[in-house]
């Protein structure tokens, strides 16, 4: 089992930066990680991951802007968010797949509560 918590989400107005964090109890690096969000009325989507071999790969809405990162000395992951547009305003969830696993959608298995990110138009 596998908890994750998110933090580091707001308000913050467009142009502006925002880092969330993700503690994952137990952390390995066997695992992809990644963040998902959901906005209102829409459906879930992935955002960015981050493979077992530290490869990144990041949804065309947010490439340049985001940045995944993990830190092994505090088994946290990150997502680093710059110039924010309202259209990011979503709840962002952290999640994790089994060990071994692949970053498919259907591969994460564990989900954080998620963490509000609010971009005002």
């Amino acid at each position: 089992q596998v908890q994750l918590v998110e933090s580091g989400g707001g308000s913050v107005q467009a142009g502006g930066s925002l880092r969330l964090s993700c503690a994952a109890s137990p952390y390995n690096y066997k695992r992809c990680m990644g963040w998902f969000r959901q906005a209102p009325g829409k459906e879930r989507e992935g955002v960015a991951n981050i493979t077992r071999h530290g490869t990144p790969t990041y949804t065309d809405s947010v490439k340049g802007r985001f940045t995944i990162s993990q830190d092994r000395a505090k088994t946290t992951l990150y997502l680093q968010m710059n110039s924010l547009k309202p259209e990011d305003t979503a709840m962002y969830y952290c999640a994790a797949t089994n060990d071994w696993g692949s970053c498919g959608v259907a591969d994460f298995t564990y989900w954080g509560q998620g963490t509000q990110v609010t971009v005002p138009s």
